[in-house]
């Protein structure tokens, strides 16, 4: 029953009363504002007039703040008074009443929110890196350096953190030796490439082996092989890859640094971006190449050059027509246009009206999962070298028995 609101002349809708306990599930300012304007007019049609909007645009936003409160398992009209943490949503909600309608009890069922937890995520790495040290520039390279050049240097796939016996898969692989290996051979692979202005270090995914402080796979909980602490891998793989950009920093006027998501590293490869992103906030010289989607792109003269780990796409047309949507600038004024992927650690490459997509191998030896499976792939990692308009121009090849050659 409405009656009339006696300081506006307007009419007081009793289901306003309580709006104000909304609050605390307004995601924008403008919610707020608007929550806090029916709070005081009870009524939607004023608060419509006050604020310049149309009063169904105004019953639509507090319809889905009341949504988002529900989630959380608040919503008084329905006796949902029991509210989950946040991170977590509502699954269900089961209500039982005594004999005169009123709550007796109420069983609450709750499972993890992903998206708020990737938010949460991020807010958590950026207060920790916000104490980081920012490195001082460094000297730029003395020698000549050729401007029409890009140097790619491809690494993906190296599982710093795993563990591998020789006598079970062939190559023992572990921390200490995934650091030797994947600094010998970008030494390696700067050693024999061009003298290129530009260099894009691309760090495709799955660096590291696993994503917690136990050795499972994000998503499917697969118990992995793993070396040591999760602490000390996380040391090792920001140690290994703050040595590469420093070396490419020697050689190369610029350098674009990737850390791509992988499946293995999804939450690692979050804090690794933001991490490097302040160590180097001071080095001009140094560039991230920067998307929450995990598909990624830069053009450097006639070349797109777009990156993707393959966790959610593979080498089809329709991996190629969806990073034109993605990237249409970008696309539209090149002429060639690679999609670098990596995860199923072996070489492919496939073409789809003109648009390469290469699929890379790993510096990582098997582990126990991919023997037993009968999967098997050779050592090696890449540097493409591309031409500002005439496409790729050449590219070396390192393996573990080329490091100190």
């Amino acid at each position: 029953m409405t009656k009339t609101n006696i300081h506006t002349g307007t009419l007081h809708d009793p289901g306003y009363d309580n709006v104000i306990n909304l609050m605390d599930y307004a995601a924008t300012d403008w919610q707020k504002q608007v929550l806090q304007s029916l709070s005081e007019t009870k009524n939607a049609r004023e608060t419509g007039r006050i604020l310049k909007l149309d009063s169904s645009r105004v019953s639509k936003i507090l319809r889905t703040v009341k949504i988002r409160a529900a989630s959380s398992g608040f919503a008084p009209e329905h006796d949902y008074t029991r509210t989950v943490p946040d991170g977590y949503t509502v699954k269900g909600v089961s209500t039982y009443y005594d004999s005169e309608g009123a709550v007796k009890g109420q069983w609450v069922k709750s499972a993890a929110d992903r998206e708020r937890m990737v938010e949460i995520a991020r807010d958590m790495v950026a207060d920790i890196c916000e104490g980081v040290s920012r490195l001082d520039p460094l000297p730029e390279p003395k020698t000549k350096v050729l401007t029409d050049l890009l140097n790619l240097y491809t690494m993906t796939d190296c599982h710093i953190g795993m563990l591998a016996w020789g006598r079970e898969s062939g190559k023992d692989w572990d921390l200490k030796i995934a650091e030797e290996t994947l600094s010998g051979c970008f030494a390696d692979m700067l050693r024999r490439s061009p003298e290129s202005e530009t260099c894009v270090i691309a760090q495709l995914g799955d660096w590291m082996h696993y994503d917690s402080l136990t050795p499972v796979t994000p998503s499917s909980g697969h118990i992995l092989d793993a070396d040591s602490r999760a602490g000390k891998m996380v040391s090792t793989a920001c140690r290994v890859l703050r040595s590469i950009v420093d070396m490419a920093l020697v050689k190369h006027k610029m350098v674009h640094l990737l850390i791509a998501e992988g499946n293995h590293d999804m939450f690692g490869s979050l804090m690794m971006r933001t991490l490097f992103r302040m160590v180097y906030e001071k080095e001009p010289r140094v560039q991230m190449i920067e998307s929450e989607n995990p598909y990624y792109a830069m053009q450097f003269g006639s070349n797109m050059l777009a990156w993707h780990h393959g966790h959610k796409k593979g080498l089809d047309a329709s991996t190629a027509l969806y990073m034109a949507s993605v990237y249409p600038k970008i696309f539209g004024s090149t002429e060639y246009r690679v999609i670098h992927f990596g995860d199923k650690h072996h070489r492919s490459v496939k073409e789809f009206a003109g648009i390469t997509l290469e699929q890379h191998g790993t510096l990582a030896a098997n582990d126990a999962y991919a023997t037993r499976g009968g999967w098997k792939s050779n050592q090696y990692c890449e540097a493409i070298t591309y031409h500002k308009e005439l496409g790729e121009a050449g590219r070396i090849r390192s393996t573990p028995a080329m490091i100190g050659m």
